[in-house]
């Protein structure tokens, strides 16, 4: 199984960047972890979008679901997915249409946003084969299987573990410090854990880790590999690996953009 970064910014861009994205493969298999603001773009750096077989969203804030727009216009008006000819693509009957596993509500949240911005309130769900998933749900992907833990954030919020033929890979999502993830990710091969605070929140409800504490989790979770998102380029990548590495044993990166992971 194949892990590749498309984007690990936190709520704003990298310079040049993207926010949570990653593509995930497994044979012939392609898996859009998240698509948030310019995703989709870097997506098509690696694939073609219409071979994406799947899009799982971990929450529905704006960073982590956004650039469905553009993917959903893509299916929806590319030249290749017309039923007519259409300059040197010759028309089809079966148009992609990617199936959509996102958290309850999604399909409301993106009626809204896709109306709000001018467009039909259907567009992303008429582009998609969309579902609506439960934390109990397990979904197989072709060979892939994923399952889901809730972990606390500022809305509903969903940490993913993707396991293939090969291993096994966690994704954190957006979270906040909590033993779901420790006992979700108990000995994954790869753990993807956010870091975007450099120190953590000082009054309210937490909802983010610093690199310190994504050690600690990493950690107690005893992974084989960590790895540090949902961070920005305006924090130093040597400094939070530093961090993160007091507590964590094993190997520990930084998210970049295009780095590859195999598990």
């Amino acid at each position: 199984m194949e892990i590749t970064v498309l984007g690990k910014s936190p709520a704003w861009q990298d310079a040049g960047g993207a926010c949570s994205g990653y593509l995930v493969q497994e044979g012939e298999t392609r898996l859009l972890l998240d698509c948030g603001n310019g995703v989709f773009g870097k997506l098509r750096e690696h694939v073609d979008y219409i071979d994406v077989d799947a899009v799982v969203v971990s929450h529905l804030h704006a960073d982590h679901f956004f650039d469905l727009v553009p993917f959903a216009s893509a299916l929806t008006y590319a030249p290749r997915q017309q039923p007519v000819p259409v300059d040197r693509w010759p028309g089809t009957d079966h148009p992609a249409r990617p199936e959509l596993h996102a958290p309850p509500g999604a399909r409301a949240a993106f009626h809204q946003v896709c109306a709000g911005g001018g467009m039909f309130a259907e567009h992303i769900e008429g582009a998609f084969a969309l579902r609506e998933y439960g934390v109990d749900d397990v979904l197989e992907i072709g060979p892939l299987t994923v399952r889901f833990c809730a972990v606390p954030h500022f809305i509903p919020t969903y940490a993913v573990e993707v396991t293939g033929g090969t291993g096994r890979f966690t994704f954190g999502a957006d979270h906040a410090p909590c033993e779901e993830i420790v006992a979700f990710a108990q000995g994954t091969d790869l753990l993807l854990l956010e870091a975007t605070l450099p120190r953590p929140e000082r009054g309210g409800f937490r909802g983010h880790l610093t690199p310190g504490e994504a050690g600690e989790y990493g950690a107690r979770a005893g992974a084989g590999r960590l790895v540090l998102t949902h961070i920005s380029d305006e924090l130093d990548a040597g400094w939070a690996r530093d961090q993160a590495a007091l507590a964590f044993p094993g190997p520990v990166e930084v998210a970049a953009n295009r780095a590859v992971y195999e598990v």
